[in-house]
């Protein structure tokens, strides 16, 4: 809107991303006579694609969720589709194999709302009274049993063994996730135990199932867990996540927080801002990253790629190599008051003064 078009916000429910006839129908109904250039939304929807191929009519979509099993589906072919990933990694698999419709966009922060709701609240960036040393905001993936435990009791011991060295082995490293072309062996059995169906319109792999929706969170699970009760053997953390009565020792979990009005005050009065990034992300920069810095916080991240390649660590955020060295940075950055105040007001700037949400809507209204 403040880039002078009009927009309607068409908000009704849709049971799935890859098929449902009624919200098909639904859009189909506002598309046909509504004069629209182009529909947008958070995430690629076959369901939308597909209506915007018959209609002929521009479809727009940002993903910021990985994975995201509708973007392994046939109609990302169609000719109508912007499709913007924000992990390298992704946009270089869709272009290597011919596809012409994705393209790379990070995402993005919201400095100034972030800074007129801190305002609201009494908080200024640079001129902090902080609440927490280190601070945590993110699930552990245990709010329900999860698809890897329904699946482990019934493998057979040698795929568990198989599972649990693969399992150690992407822990030790960073920047590349193995799982996915390494499940070869034991995939007919974890298919046999834990079947899935994905449809006749989706070209998802079972190994790109099980490595991403299954494995990966399983090892993010672990990960987070190990690194958050070790930070918290010499310091207080302060825990956001949807489950209250997830305990560890020495940690403060104070449950779920509104995203909007009470993330960004955790980021901006917590010392140390905490991104252990979701496994199946393999190089992309996660929400988590742009919001901490839109909030003037300081970052501590574990190594992703595209992260390097935006901004400078040391001087706008910081990240860690593996377990040994979170906690000799977590220790550091600690005592060294002045220098991460200024690492943090660095990374802000940054994102304030090219990563906003007004810079990538610029980028893709430029592509209608």
């Amino acid at each position: 809107k403040e880039q002078g078009h009009i927009v309607d916000v068409l908000a009704f429910p849709v049971k799935s991303h890859i098929k449902d006839e009624a919200f098909e129908e639904k859009l189909a109904g506002y598309l046909e006579h509504g004069g629209y250039n182009a529909v947008f939304s958070i995430n690629y929807y076959t369901t939308i694609s597909n209506v915007c191929h018959k209609y002929k009519i521009k479809y727009i979509s940002w993903t910021c969720d990985a994975p995201l099993v509708s973007m392994r589906s046939q109609s990302i072919h169609n000719p109508e589709n912007i499709i913007y990933v924000f992990d390298k990694k992704e946009y270089k698999y869709f272009t290597s194999n011919g596809t012409d419709t994705v393209r790379y966009l990070p995402l993005a922060g919201a400095p100034g709302r972030i800074s007129r709701l801190l305002a609201t609240n009494g908080m200024y960036i640079g001129e902090k009274k902080y609440s927490y040393d280190i601070s945590f905001v993110g699930s552990f993936y245990v709010e329900d049993v999860s698809y890897f435990d329904q699946m482990e009791k019934f493998l057979s011991p040698y795929t568990k063994g198989y599972l649990d060295a693969l399992i150690v082995a992407q822990r030790k490293i960073q920047g590349y996730n193995l799982i996915e072309e390494s499940l070869g062996p034991v995939i007919e059995e974890l298919y046999k135990v834990l079947p899935v169906h994905m449809g006749q319109e989706n070209r998802a792999t079972r190994e790109y199932f099980y490595a991403h929706y299954v494995i990966d969170r399983k090892i993010t699970s672990i990960e987070r867990i190990d690194l958050i009760s070790s930070v918290a053997r010499k310091h207080m953390v302060d825990l956001f996540t949807l489950v209250k009565n997830f305990k560890m020792p020495n940690v403060c979990n104070h449950g779920a927080i509104d995203p909007y009005a009470g993330v960004p005050l955790v980021y901006n009065q917590s010392r140390i801002n905490l991104n252990i990034t979701l496994r199946s992300i393999e190089r992309g920069i996660p929400l988590r990253a742009f919001d901490i810095m839109g909030a003037g916080g300081f970052l501590l991240s574990n190594y992703q790629a595209d992260l390097l390649e935006m901004f400078v660590p040391g001087e706008e955020f910081v990240y860690y190599e593996d377990k040994e060295d979170l906690l000799r940075k977590t220790d550091y950055y600690l005592l060294h008051e002045e220098e991460r105040r200024a690492i943090a007001k660095n990374g802000h700037d940054k994102v304030a003064a090219m990563h906003t949400y007004r810079h990538r809507v610029r980028e893709m209204i430029c592509m209608i």
